[in-house]
């Protein structure tokens, strides 16, 4: 029996899952983060302690398992998404890495517009410059601490970081490439037209690879500190959105991956790299090779009902809070909730956007706060469907559907009806780590491509289709959903306006 190792480097921690041929979990083991907040907006860590992190979570995972690292025949990497690490001409971190959530970078953005063009940015890259993203970190490093900048001599993503220390390769997998905006979408690697209108040189960029390829292997003094084998091939696997969609199975136009966490995203595979005009869409590679996919993002999913929970009902559990919410028609009787609470990334890329219930009366008690809630997300939710087909995409067959907010049933049935789509969800859990060991084995040969590895290793466990009353109340309901913000949107700058005043102007 070969067993493959999917590695996660997350913003929270390094997870090790190690899986049999046949796609069965063995063991899982995690090893936390520490994350620093130097400045307001900034968000920072060490990626030497991804090192010391990963290798740890590798031993306990084997030691758990009673799998001998001999034993495992192939590495499979996945991470956190557009943090920057710059390394030296030895191979030395220069600086902490710049996270995903790191918000300084505005300036930037708006910069890389006024030098590519906005539009013409889109066109090449699928994407607005967007302060979570790895360019303008880049440039901001440039203008900011052009002493660090001046001694860079490699550009690479958290995960690679640790795939540097595993086998002393710098390499990239085309999605959490395209992930940096500094790709060209429709040719699946760096862009020169991009890279020299932010003088960034092509050299600093590493190869990229699909997501199954293997790019090294695991060098002798990475097997004395993680117990792995030396020689052990390391696949380029892919950016957490990416592995995730693999994980689930969202291989293939049709299915659409859909993660209800703090954060809401949906993922859809396009079997060409299609573009939504203004930006409002994510648009990468996919892991799966020759495949690409459009994202959308919500910033408070199943964040919006902790918040709630902790704030209006401290005493209660969800499950309380839930069953009352089942006594309350479809629609919630009139009563919307806007689930803005830390600003909006898709549709509306607003850090000042809030959230809001309108349509009070005395009639309505807490189940219909909390079921106008969970439609108030699922309804946020349906924007990233709205968009992705009006972008082309075509019919969405099916749903597959992960993260703690799926856990209610109540919440699966409004999802199901109000996207009206059979939703689904699958045995696996793990999410990411367990789609990076999966393009492990496909790149090992355990199945041909990874449509077929999804396929043998990827069973449905549950399945909800839409309600037909409750489809009919939602048709009547989103729209006036959609006319909140547009009509809230003076009111909410207003605001923030008052809370910061510097954004007045």
């Amino acid at each position: 029996m070969r067993y493959f190792l999917g590695l996660d480097v997350s913003t929270t921690g390094s997870k090790a899952l190690l899986m049999d041929e046949r796609g069965a979990v063995k063991a899982v083991a995690s090893t936390p983060h520490t994350l620093q907040t130097p400045r307001p907006l900034w968000s920072e860590q060490d990626p030497r302690e991804w090192r010391q992190a990963a290798a740890a979570s590798i031993r306990r995972a084997l030691t758990d398992s009673g799998i001998r690292g001999e034993q495992v025949a192939a590495v499979g990497l996945t991470g956190q998404m557009h943090g920057l690490v710059l390394l030296d001409e030895a191979g030395e971190v220069l600086r902490p890495a710049i996270l995903w959530n790191d918000q300084r970078t505005q300036a930037q953005c708006d910069e890389i517009h006024r030098r590519v063009g906005r539009e013409r940015f889109i066109q090449i890259t699928g994407n607005l410059a967007l302060p979570g993203f790895t360019a303008p970190k880049i440039l901001w490093v440039q203008q900011n601490e052009p002493e660090i900048y001046a001694r860079a001599r490699h550009v690479l993503l958290p995960k690679d970081y640790v795939r540097y220390c595993l086998t002393g390769v710098h390499a990239m997998d085309k999605a959490d490439g395209a992930g940096t905006v500094l790709f060209d979408l429709k040719r699946r690697d760096w862009s020169p037209e991009i890279l020299a209108a932010l003088d960034i040189p092509q050299a600093w960029m590493p190869p990229t690879y699909e997501g199954p390829g293997f790019t090294g292997r695991v060098s002798e003094e990475a097997a004395a500190l993680t117990g792995l084998k030396a020689g052990a091939p390391v696949v380029a696997g892919g950016g957490d959105q990416a592995a995730q969609a693999v994980g689930v199975g969202a291989v293939e136009p049709g299915v659409v991956a859909l993660t209800v966490g703090t954060s809401g995203g949906v993922f859809a595979t396009t079997p060409s790299a299609l573009i939504e005009p203004q930006g409002r869409l994510h648009a990468f590679c996919h892991a799966a090779p020759g495949m690409w996919h459009f994202m959308g993002v919500m910033l408070s999913a199943a964040g919006s009902l902790q918040w709630y929970r902790d704030t209006m009902a401290p005493g209660m559990s969800f499950e309380e809070l839930i069953r009352e919410a089942e006594a309350v028609p479809a629609g919630s009787e009139g009563l919307q909730f806007l689930p803005y609470l830390t600003g909006e990334r898709t549709p509306h890329p607003d850090p000042l956007a809030r959230g809001a219930w309108i349509g009070l009366t005395v009639r309505h008690g807490r189940g219909h706060l909390t079921r106008a809630l969970l439609e108030g997300v699922a309804f946020g939710l349906k924007d990233s469907f709205t968009l992705i087909r009006e972008a082309g995409l075509g019919e969405i067959r099916q749903v597959r559907a992960s993260g703690g907010g799926t856990k209610s049933a109540l919440w699966r049935q409004i999802l199901a009806s109000t996207l009206e789509a059979e939703l689904t969800t699958v045995n696996a859990t793990e999410g990411a780590a367990y789609g990076a060991a999966l393009l492990a084995a496909v790149g090992a040969g355990v199945w041909p491509d990874v449509p077929a590895a999804c396929a043998a290793a990827v069973q449905i466990t549950d399945c909800v289709s839409p309600d037909p009353a409750q489809v009919e109340a939602y048709r009547r309901a989103y729209p006036v959903y959609r006319q909140l913000y547009p009509a809230l949107k003076p009111t909410f700058d207003a605001m923030g306006g008052i809370i910061l005043p510097e954004n007045k102007s």
